[in-house]
């Protein structure tokens, strides 16, 4: 056996580095979602560039330690794995930006991120298994239980790390912070498996490291102090709140964002008017819906409308379905939400909650829920899902849909098969175009209402705000998407990132 300084060094830098890389991967998607979104491009990417990364270092590991078995070679690797971590805190925010606004598709977005981003750090940490195994093993009798019970540890490392990600770091820690934490035990475990001489590429290696979290730092409390910037971190997402002008009116307005295109809610800062242009359509449920007494609303975010819709309307009570408790603290501390016995939160997925609903209780249902990159939640898109926002209306109940898609093109086809979708199941649906001025060729707010109603109310009112709103009725013909999406099928962030392309090469 190839002499080792203590017996359990190597099986803990199997264990620690296998829960590093887990930690590594999932903080990714967080670095990524302020730049170019949260979304299964970017999860894919993520996972298919590291495990390519990983298996690369298995070879060359594997390769080096045949030939030079030198625990100093493995203690190497992995600070230069720490390194190549103090690089990506480093220049995240220099590569990013770049990525972001590159006139390609999302998929290559997001290959473009992880490789620059997470590859070379992931190289390095391949090494720690095959090497780890080179160093303790003692004959080929031994060498199955020896392959195995490190491979058991690496493993093990990475469900401890997959869960230490998940439920303590990411909310509590926040995603930057994490990465100063993987570099900074990558440092230590280095240097506890091999003590080194302090040379100057060392030096250098660890002045990256403090260089970069200093300039991080120093780049989040530049932002709080000049845009009142807050980034928190969810269970769920990334999210940004922040001051901004309205570019009309000039008027400070707070804003919370979970992706870096578009704004999930906003209020105004002195007054409580709406500040996106597709939040009145909603009122549209008093035009169709008149005597509403009870509403479901989809998606809570700012809880801007629901603010509203209980002060409009005093006699109605309204259910927010939000699945993110950190969003609703973050409205009550930003977005000016007070408890009322009128308003009733739920923190549940917008589906599961349908699933297990009451059958015919709401008079209208309001969906507002958006992922990453104004993309709809695909369960709540599909025809299994319609059925059961029909089923826990009343009657003579409506939906009204805030949907982010074109209306004419390629970049449609979201729209189109959420209408053949919708229609398996209303026998009404309307289309209301919010901004008259865009094209139909680009992605734009859409509001969709859908009357369960055979002969629904019509498309006058004697109301000059309703009647406004109904002015923007779409009459042209909507094409109808061959394939109704279902939870089987439904390529919702394909349909999605057609859309994107087409915004993003227009701005």
């Amino acid at each position: 056996m190839l002499a080792f300084p203590n017996r359990f060094v190597l099986e803990i830098t199997v264990f620690v580095c296998g829960a590093l890389v887990m930690i590594y991967e999932i903080i990714g998607s967080r670095i990524v979602s302020p730049f170019i979104g949260t979304s299964t491009y970017v999860w894919t990417s993520l996972i298919g560039i590291i495990l390519a990364a990983l298996s690369l270092g298995y070879w060359l590991g594997g390769r080096i330690s045949d030939k030079r078995p030198d625990v100093k070679i493995l203690a190497f690797a992995i600070f230069l794995a720490g390194g190549a971590v103090s690089l990506t805190i480093l220049f995240k925010d220099i590569i990013l930006p770049i990525i972001a606004s590159a006139s390609v598709g999302l998929q290559i977005k997001s290959v473009a991120a992880s490789l620059l981003l997470f590859a070379p750090a992931s190289v390095l940490l391949g090494f720690v298994t095959p090497f780890a195994v080179k160093l303790k093993m003692s004959s080929l009798e031994d060498s199955g239980k020896t392959v195995g019970r490190l491979y058991a540890l690496s493993t093990i490392g990475s469900i401890v790390g997959t869960f230490t990600a998940g439920f303590f770091l990411i909310p509590f820690v926040g995603s930057v912070r994490t990465l100063y934490l993987i570099a900074g035990m990558l440092f230590v475990v280095s240097i506890l498996l091999a003590p080194f001489a302090f040379t100057r590429f060392s030096f250098m290696v660890l002045t990256l490291f403090a260089f970069a979290v200093a300039g991080s730092e120093f780049s989040i409390h530049y932002m709080h102090r000049t845009h009142t910037l807050y980034d928190i971190d969810t269970e769920y997402s990334r999210v940004q709140v922040f001051q901004t002008l309205e570019p009309k009116s000039g008027r400070k307005f707070q804003a919370v964002a979970t992706d870096p295109y578009f704004v999930q809610s906003a209020m105004f800062l002195d007054g409580d008017d709406p500040v996106f242009e597709y939040s009145p359509y909603y009122h549209l449920v008093r035009h169709f819906k008149p005597d509403h007494k009870q509403t479901l609303m989809i998606g809570g975010a700012g809880y801007t409308f629901p603010r509203e819709y209980l002060r409009r309307y005093p006699d109605a009570r309204i259910d927010v379905v939000e699945i993110d408790p950190k969003m609703t603290e973050i409205a009550r501390r930003f977005f000016r939400l007070e408890d009322d016995p009128r308003l009733k939160i739920i923190h549940e997925d917008g589906r599961t909650f349908l699933n297990q609903a009451e059958s015919g209780i709401y008079d209208a249902v309001l969906m507002d829920a958006f992922g990453s990159l104004f993309s709809v939640p695909y369960q709540l898109t599909t025809l299994e899902a319609v059925r059961q926002i029909s089923r826990v209306l009343k009657d003579d109940g409506i939906v009204i849909s805030n949907i982010g898609s074109a209306i004419q093109g390629e970049g449609s086809r979201f729209l189109r098969a959420e209408f053949a979708t919708y229609k398996q199941v209303f026998p009404q649906v309307f289309f209301f175009k919010v901004n008259s001025d865009s094209i139909d060729e680009q992605l734009q707010n859409i509001m969709m209402v859908a009357c369960k109603r055979e002969n629904p109310s019509g498309l006058q009112s004697s109301d000059e705000e309703t009647s406004e709103l109904l002015s923007h009725f779409y009459t042209k013909p909507l094409e109808v998407e061959d394939a109704i999406l279902t939870d089987d099928l439904a390529p919702v962030e394909y349909y999605n990132s057609l859309a994107q392309n087409s915004y993003r090469r227009k701005h």
